[in-house]
């Protein structure tokens, strides 16, 4: 009995976890194709990202992932069409060191003056708007606008619907584990109604090498693309307390003292710097 728990426990695992990829990898990928990035790098950087957050944190906080930043989807598309990629990714790596120094006043004074200077009433309010900026882009995409030479704007709607009635159904009638993944059984049912349609095409991945590097850029100092990305790394760094508020009150566990937003920031930090010297987007 115990080992058929255990297995099921497992399972259950699994499953959540391949559910949070397939979401965690939406999210990624939509910030460099809205913004004109590299979906590989982007990619590339998540992934090194991640890896020096949980080496700097020592893997105190195992839910994270840093993915693309939503908070900077505007400012890069700014800044990708003002002064191009390169120096774009200047003003990229001087927000992640506003993480650090952040990090470092948290070290000296404490976090008490943080949470007096950002309440939850603060918080909470910014995490929300950052939320409601990709709507435009959500219902553009529900509506197949820009795609209308590989699918009409009706065949869009319809399988978007069929993919939010799954997530609602599951959500609301799952049993067991179904219930856990309603946002997989959402994918499931939109791709198999593609696949219906006919409008899924497997050329690109049939020709894509199997083997390829990252088309990496290195960044290009340029003050003007520095000035205008660090006031903005304000509200990603009120998004990042809100994220680890959540956080901790899911898992029950208090990542705000161990390791703390000393830790946090600068592993936030120090990855969005390192993706800037790829080419990559704010993680």
């Amino acid at each position: 009995m115990e080992k058929y728990e255990g297995y099921n426990l497992r399972l259950r695992d699994a499953l959540v976890g391949v559910q949070f990829l397939f979401v965690a990898f939406g999210a990624l990928v939509l910030v460099p194709i809205l913004t004109g990035l590299d979906t590989s790098v982007a990619l590339f950087t998540a992934g090194i990202g991640t890896l020096l957050f949980q080496l700097i944190t020592r893997k105190h906080v195992p839910p994270i992932f840093l993915a693309s930043s939503f908070a900077f989807i505007a400012p890069l598309s700014f800044g990708v069409k003002e002064w191009g990629i390169a120096a774009t990714m200047s003003g990229v790596i001087a927000a992640g060191l506003f993480y650090v120094v952040l990090s470092l006043l948290i070290r000296l004074k404490g976090e008490g003056f943080l949470h007096k200077i950002l309440p939850p009433v603060v918080v909470g309010p910014v995490i929300m708007t950052i939320g409601l900026i990709l709507s435009p882009a959500a219902v553009n995409m529900v509506m197949g606008k820009g795609k209308e030479a590989l699918y009409t704007q009706g065949q869009s709607l319809t399988i978007a619907l069929i993919s939010l009635s799954a997530v609602i159904v599951v959500m609301m009638f799952g049993r067991g584990m179904l219930r856990l993944v309603p946002i997989l059984c959402g994918i499931a049912a939109g791709y198999c109604a593609s696949l219906f349609v006919g409008i899924v095409d497997f050329t690109p991945i049939l020709n894509a090498p199997w083997f390829a590097v990252p088309s990496f850029t290195a960044p290009v100092f340029k003050l003007e693309a520095v000035i205008y990305m660090v006031p903005i790394a304000i509200a990603p760094a009120i998004e990042h307390i809100g994220d680890m508020l959540a956080i901790s009150n899911v898992t029950k566990e208090n990542f705000l003292k161990n390791p703390g937003l000393k830790s946090t920031l600068l592993g936030d930090g120090l990855a969005t710097s390192l993706a800037g010297c790829f080419g990559g987007p704010p993680n």
